[in-house]
């Protein structure tokens, strides 16, 4: 399937899916339409299904900007290596050499990815920090939070214990 992910109907079927898995798309979009792509995803799930989304933590990447500065190298990647502006801004040398789809255009918060994912019409939202990521699990009304939780956790996804 190929769509934008803040206009699926042409390919996704309303409440077609189990699950929406979403990794570090969210803060390429304009803020103005993360809410349409949020909306989009509550659409093509299941009653009974969840969202998984990953996105740049800001408020652990601030603090390295604090402390390291812009250009401090947070941690190497098979890309090379990855500095606090890249975490913030997208892969500097990707951008670069032309890749302008991997700028970043908005960021997320604990409580912004939470509440924004809350307005778009999931009942339950979890949200949970892991190293310089945010992690969100959005359950749909007649998901079971609990058995979702447990099957995550049978394949090693254990992000969400201490999480509320």
């Amino acid at each position: 399937m190929i769509a934008s992910i803040t206009d699926m109907t042409a390919v996704c079927p309303t409440e077609s899916f189990d699950a929406v898995w979403s990794s570090h798309t969210l803060e390429h979009l304009y803020a103005h339409q993360v809410p349409q792509a949020l909306a989009e995803f509550h659409r093509v799930l299941k009653p009974d299904g969840f969202a998984l989304v990953t996105s740049p933590d800001l408020e652990t990447v601030a603090a390295l900007v604090v402390e390291h500065g812009l250009d401090h190298v947070v941690y190497t990647s098979p890309a090379g290596p990855i500095t606090v502006s890249d975490i913030i801004f997208g892969h500097g040398r990707s951008i670069e050499r032309g890749s302008v789809h991997m700028a970043h255009n908005n960021g997320f918060t604990c409580s912004r990815l939470g509440t924004q994912l809350l307005e778009s019409g999931f009942t339950s939202v979890i949200v949970a920090r892991s190293r310089f990521d945010l992690w969100a699990a959005a359950f749909r009304e007649d998901a079971d939070p609990e058995v979702i939780q447990a099957d995550l956790r049978s394949v090693g996804f254990n992000l969400f214990e201490d999480a509320g």
